[in-house]
């Protein structure tokens, strides 16, 4: 039975070359932005007491969630 196998001699990474360069921002801003959204979300799902409970209020929330950007 024959089998192939491929190798590289370089390793890829994608910080790497003028495309890494590129993408690289773009993927750390749209994982800041998810973040925020995340916690946006969160925050929004809890009760005003809960919040309290916290030490926020629901005009915070935004102001945490923007803190991740």
């Amino acid at each position: 039975m024959a089998s192939i196998e491929f190798t590289r001699t370089e390793q890829v990474n994608a910080s790497n070359g003028h495309i890494g360069q590129f993408f690289a921002p773009l993927v750390a801003m749209v994982k800041a932005w998810n973040d925020a959204r995340i916690t946006r979300n969160a925050l929004s799902t809890l009760t005003d007491r809960e919040l309290d409970d916290i030490g926020l209020c629901r005009g915070d929330i935004e102001i945490i969630a923007a803190q991740h950007i």
